[in-house]
């Protein structure tokens, strides 16, 4: 008869067992210029936070940001970056995130126009990937100071695979359209 070794679970390699699927950090980048652009990015948090197999681990800063786009005419938007911990694969984010931006009527009749919400996947671990319908990591999230500098904030170590970390990327973007809004507070 053996010893019972109260330890024996840390020798366990739980990614080895059937069916088990590997948590991975998400990031997503949420956006509204139309309407009660605030109470847009707090339904969006309500619904991801709802999201089974989704855990929600931090929310940046709201920051007020210049449009970016062929639309130059539009109001300014109010961003955030939301990090969470998954085990959905990456095509069930994106349907959820275009799910989540469908509850609040997003339109896509005119692309980089004015949106009640915009929810992008930006990451999924440091998966890269390129189909029709999805490519990770966000394919001009490295361009766009209104998901790096909130990014940031949250995460001082974050990197966008096979780009390099975002303080870095943050050196080459203008940022002169990015406003932090202490004022106004997104509840996790």
């Amino acid at each position: 008869m053996t010893d019972f070794n109260p330890n024996a679970h840390l020798d366990f390699d739980v990614d080895t067992l059937s069916g088990m699927v590997p948590i991975r950090q998400v990031v997503f980048s949420i956006g509204s210029n139309l309407g009660d652009r605030l109470a847009y990015l707090q339904g969006a948090v309500d619904l991801l936070r709802n999201t089974p197999t989704l855990s929600i681990a931090d929310i940046s800063p709201v920051y007020e940001t210049a449009p970016v786009g062929p639309v130059e005419e539009q109001p300014d938007f109010l961003n955030i970056i939301v990090r969470a911990d998954s085990t959905l694969a990456s095509l069930v984010l994106l349907e959820r995130a275009q799910a989540i931006e469908k509850n609040f009527l997003r339109t896509r009749e005119v692309p980089g126009g004015a949106r009640t919400l915009d929810v992008d996947l930006i990451t999924v671990g440091d998966r890269i990937k390129e189909t029709p319908e999805l490519t990770l990591p966000h394919p001009r999230a490295h361009q766009r100071a209104f998901v790096l500098v909130p990014w940031l904030d949250i995460d001082p170590d974050a990197a966008l695979p096979a780009l390099g970390r975002v303080a870095e990327l943050l050196r080459d973007v203008d940022t002169s359209g990015v406003r932090r809004r202490d004022d106004l507070v997104i509840d996790l």
